[in-house]
């Protein structure tokens, strides 16, 4: 195959309309590892399009973890090369010991929010199936541990961190393609996770073999840490919330609602983001066991195992701090509930009252508005009209009227 038909093949599978692209299309599965030829085309044809050496931006390893205010997209890690940054893909090739580096099949390639084109080179690149690629651009929120012929893709969820940003507790996730001698990773935003990795294996260079696997294991313990501070605050806060919700005054219930709802939030983010991975580490161990049993270095498997069993633990843990919020959710409706009754009753004793001093006074007002109006009261003439036999008789009667209506209402216990 000539320079122009090779350039158009690299052309022609970077864009669209190769049967490749289909999911479905029958692959050649007895291909693995670096695609040599594919990749020297790739690099000819973006070589006109490459910076200069020293446009190349590079950072030292293990500086910082702000990859986003300063562009980098890529990272690569060797022993030789130590952890490099770059914008892109193709930018990687210009610094110097990647491509030694590359073709010696050990290393780690961290890549952020790659598009749709770099997303299918590099799959073309390193052999790595469609469906795979699929999942990784289309961001495949489940959780899972997929073995194919020469690696095996996990796909593992973790959240944003940072609490004063808008997107706190907002679910991302990493996908981890483990090779035999090297790993590539994605994820669609810069995670702190990576550079975590980065300060571990700094600390840790002088002590263990780094492996492809024992990278994987340490992202996903990562990843499982980052989980524990969100859980001691939140035992505080439902322990906190279990202690008060039945001591507090009426007008601190008001506050109390809000602080549950927030609390039932995040306990249910962290069940969202917890119930699956139990699930993935023993698919991952049970999968991979032959690829896990490493002759040099840590047990991954071992490792492995550990984690599965904290992640249990903190979904049993999660699990019960619901069951809390939810017994402190129905006190607190219940403790409502009692308030709205006290204030029922004493709005019923005030209407009891007045309705009975009510009655008391009603055969007085019927009297008084009988005799009101313009007529002759009885026993009022001319011939006597100093006679005040009949108003003191009127006066009597309304008053004896009124102790009658009191006694009845005091007999039947309504008024006291």
């Amino acid at each position: 195959m000539d320079e122009s038909s090779a350039n158009k093949e690299v052309q022609g599978y970077i864009g669209s309309g190769r049967p490749e692209d289909d999911v479905c299309f029958p692959l050649d599965q007895e291909k693995s590892g670096i695609d040599l030829y594919f990749l020297e085309e790739f690099l000819k044809q973006n070589e006109n399009t490459l910076p200069s050496h020293n446009d190349v931006y590079i950072k030292k390893p293990y500086e910082s973890n702000e990859l986003a205010e300063d562009g980098s997209q890529v990272m690569f890690y060797s022993k030789n090369t130590g952890a490099i940054y770059a914008r892109t893909f193709s930018e990687l090739t210009k610094l110097r010991g990647f491509l030694d580096a590359l073709y010696s099949r050990k290393f780690w390639l961290d890549v952020t929010a790659a598009n749709e084109a770099e997303m299918k080179a590099l799959s073309r690149i390193f052999r790595i199936h469609p469906l795979t690629v699929e999942d990784i651009l289309h961001g495949e929120v489940q959780e899972k541990c997929e073995v194919f012929r020469h690696y095996y893709f996990l796909s593992f969820r973790t959240y944003e961190q940072n609490a004063d940003s808008f997107s706190y507790l907002d679910p991302s996730s990493i996908y981890n393609v483990v090779f035999k001698e090297s790993i590539i990773s994605f994820h669609s935003k810069p995670l702190c996770h990576i550079t975590s990795v980065l300060n571990r294996i700094q600390q840790l260079k002088d002590f263990i073999i780094f492996t492809a696997d024992w990278i994987n294991y340490a992202i996903i313990d990562d990843i499982t840490d980052s989980f524990a501070p969100m859980m001691q605050h939140i035992e505080f806060e439902v322990d906190a919330i279990d202690d008060l919700v039945l001591i507090l005054k009426e007008s601190e219930l008001s506050d109390m609602l809000r602080r549950i709802g927030f609390a039932r939030r995040k306990v249910t983010v962290l069940l969202r983001l917890l119930t699956s991975k139990p699930d993935v580490l023993k698919a991952l161990a049970l999968r991979c066991e032959d690829r896990l049993k490493v002759t040099k270095g840590p047990d991954i498997k071992l490792y492995l195992g550990d984690i599965q069993d904290h992640l249990i633990t903190m979904v049993q843990n999660s699990l019960h701090y619901e069951k809390v919020l939810a017994r402190a959710h129905s006190n607190y409706l219940a403790q409502i509930s009692i308030e709205l009754t006290k204030v029922s009753n004493r709005t019923n004793d005030a209407i009891a009252k007045l309705t009975t001093i009510t009655s008391v006074f009603l055969p007085m007002s019927v009297i008084t508005g009988l005799w009101g109006m313009n007529v002759y009261v009885p026993g009022q003439s001319s011939t006597y009209p100093d006679n005040h036999f009949w108003f003191f008789g009127l006066c009597t009667g309304m008053i004896f009227a009124g102790l009658i209506t009191l006694l009845f209402v005091r007999d039947k216990g309504l008024f006291s």
